[in-house]
Parts: C-alpha cells; structure tokens; sequence
C-alpha cells in the first residue's frame, strides 16, 4: 500500500521544487516518471549557486543527489520498507561552470536484490553510483551512495 504521494512520480515532483534545500539552491526536479525508476535533476549556474571561482559550488553538486534514490524507492516498495540514506561520498572531477544533470536509474536487478536481500527482515545495504554531467556530457563529479534498506518490523517474518 502507497500513501497519496507516492502513487505517482507526477505528484511528487512538484513538491520537490518546492522544497526548500531544492527551492533556495536552484536544484530542479526536471523529471520523475509516474513509476518511479527514473529521474532527471538539474542546477543551472546562477549567482547564488557559484564558488568563489565562479563555478557550481561543491555542496549545491552534492545537494542534488541528496534524498534522489531514497524517495525512488520508497515510491516504488511502498509502506512496507524503511529507506534512507546512511552515507555518501562525493568525487569532484571538473568544475561546473554551467548547468549540471543528474540522472538516476532504478533496476529491475536492484528491486530484485532488495527483495532477496531483505526477506527474511535483515538490513540491506546497497551502493547506488550518480554521475553529475555538464552540457558537454563531461563528468563533473560522481557520488557514491549507500542506502539503507529494511523491512518494517510489522512486516518482517517471525523468527
């Protein structure tokens, strides 16, 4: 079973431009498929989001692939999972001095890893790779995410 919001990707988005670590730092939500296995996020390089060198500043790159994968999957396992985020490390490999993307992709193999993985009402800890792209389709930097990922102790087996 899926709360309102979580029935569509169209439904969501909207709230996530709105959002206010999205809203205030120019991140945008271009994209969110009614199924939830993709997304498209975007940062276009505005006065507010430079460094002091005039490019897309560091935290505004990380920012953009902060909750992405988490609210993916909550939207497509249901009320049933605990989903979050329990760390990230980010590679800076270019400076941004445009606007940025970020896509990020939901596998069949990873729904289906997850559901083995967790079955039997143990955690789950996978790793989800973004890469954040300039217009040229250059890497800018690529952030390294691992998720965490139970079943909700009503939901879990008896042992």
């Amino acid at each position: 079973m899926k709360s309102w919001l979580f029935k569509k990707g169209t439904r969501i988005r909207p709230l996530l431009n709105l959002w206010p670590p999205f809203l205030f730092t120019g991140i945008r939500v271009a994209e969110l498929s009614a199924d939830f296995r993709y997304c498209r996020v975007e940062l276009k390089n505005r006065p507010w989001t430079k460094n002091v060198n005039g490019t897309q500043f560091g935290g505004s790159l990380f920012a953009m692939t902060d909750p992405i994968y988490s609210l993916m999957l909550m939207g497509l396992l249901g009320k049933r999972f605990h989903v979050w985020d329990r760390s990230a490390k980010v590679h800076f490999e270019k400076p941004g001095s445009g606007k940025v993307v970020a896509e990020f992709h939901v596998t069949e193999g990873l729904l289906r890893d997850i559901e083995q993985a967790t079955a039997t009402g143990e955690k789950y800890l996978p790793e989800v790779v973004t890469d954040i792209k300039d217009n040229q389709g250059d890497l800018v930097a690529r952030v390294e995410r691992t998720l965490y990922i139970r079943l909700k102790r009503h939901y879990r087996p008896e042992l």
